[in-house]
């Protein structure tokens, strides 16, 4: 019994090791011969990428098959990195097995020219690639240079750092982490605006003094100081700081249009004007600005009133140039806008136009 046992064993592990020489001798060698030839887009090709057509076909990428020695599925994959990056940090634009093309969507393309750091409007230099894999066996196709316009629908942001921020606070001077910023009037506009205020008088010629706009949250974007002439900017490295002659609380407006290149300050000081105050229409009861909460505020007895005809708006520089009111009864202001209706009470009333284009104020009852 123990030998025919033996037996067995024996003859079971003959046909194993015979099936597995035939499995190695039968299996194929995978081996790199050609190289996938990327044909489309042609070097140089430039793409300006709009919003309005995110699902639309950027570009069908193709390419000639890469040649692994045999009949064998081969994975390739459309790789984006940034122009003399060497693919150090590519970008996979699209994947598929044994095809020749892959259709890739504005917004796919868009999304990985950002995420390479382009900046947005601003063509940008860039080179794809194809790569081919079958199992660790990996090859790559020719490079081509692309031109890539990225678009954005974050609305556009400008950083105000100075040497005013310590003494305004505003944390620590040139410091774009704490400085204020400007709003654009939307994605793709050039058209900023903001409020900040300098506690002390900002004269440019001085060390460390004024203050410049930048288009990034540090020094690695496009930094707009003084122009040639008064009420201009200049993108050049060279370019003077901004100054301000007087401190105070200043909306700032900027254009940074390469054909205006222009910004206008305005001193403000706010005040509450209207039936519903003591002043009526006639005189404005000011309030205080307070540099810690960045806010305007005033503890005022109001009468009732009803808006739309009647009520209180906010008013700078005690003429009707610049005046919010709230359209739309919701605690945000508008340029212009209707009366704030009003009931009768002693209220601390807050204006907060800390926050560029979202302006807003509370009315809290004492």
């Amino acid at each position: 019994m123990k030998n025919i046992t033996k037996s067995l064993i024996a003859l079971l592990a003959l046909v194993a090791i015979s099936c597995d020489v035939e499995d190695v001798q039968d299996r194929p060698v995978i081996e790199g011969v050609d190289s996938p030839v990327l044909t489309a887009p042609q070097s140089g090709a430039a793409y300006v990428l709009k919003p309005e057509a995110t699902d639309a076909q950027a570009e069908r990428f193709t390419w000639n098959s890469a040649n692994y020695g045999g009949d064998v599925e081969i994975t390739y994959a459309v790789e984006m990195d940034k122009k003399g990056n060497s693919f150090k940090t590519p970008k996979e634009l699209g994947t598929v097995k044994s095809q020749n093309q892959v259709s890739v969507s504005v917004s796919k393309l868009n999304t990985a020219a950002l995420a390479l750091a382009a900046t947005p409007f601003v063509a940008g230099d860039f080179e794809v690639r194809v790569k081919s894999t079958v199992s660790t066996n990996v090859m790559y196709s020719n490079v081509v240079g692309i031109v890539v316009t990225p678009y954005t629908t974050e609305t556009p942001k400008l950083w105000v750092p100075g040497g005013y921020q310590s003494t305004s606070g505003y944390g620590s001077d040139w410091t774009h982490s704490s400085a204020p910023i400007l709003l654009a009037e939307g994605y793709g506009k050039t058209a900023f605006e903001g409020y900040v205020y300098f506690a002390t008088a900002q004269d440019p010629t001085q060390d460390g003094k004024g203050y410049k706009l930048s288009t990034e949250a540090g020094w690695g974007g496009t930094n707009y100081g003084a122009g040639a002439t008064a009420g201009t900017l200049s993108s050049d490295g060279g370019a003077k700081n901004l100054g301000i002659t007087t401190p105070g609380y200043y909306r700032i407006k900027a254009d940074t249009d390469p054909t205006k290149l222009s910004i206008a300050t305005l001193k403000t000081t706010w005040g509450i004007i209207g039936n519903a105050t003591p002043g009526g229409w006639d005189t404005d009861t000011p309030m205080t600005y307070d540099p810690a909460t960045k806010k305007w505020t005033v503890t005022v007895t109001l009468t009732a009133q009803s808006a739309p005809d009647n009520g209180l708006k906010f008013r700078a520089n005690g003429n009707w140039d610049l005046n919010f009111g709230d359209t739309g009864a919701n605690g945000t202001l508008e340029e212009g806008g209707t009366n704030i209706g009003t009931s009768a009470g002693k209220y601390l009333i807050t204006l907060d136009l800390s926050n560029p284009r979202n302006y807003t104020y509370t009315m809290v009852k004492q």
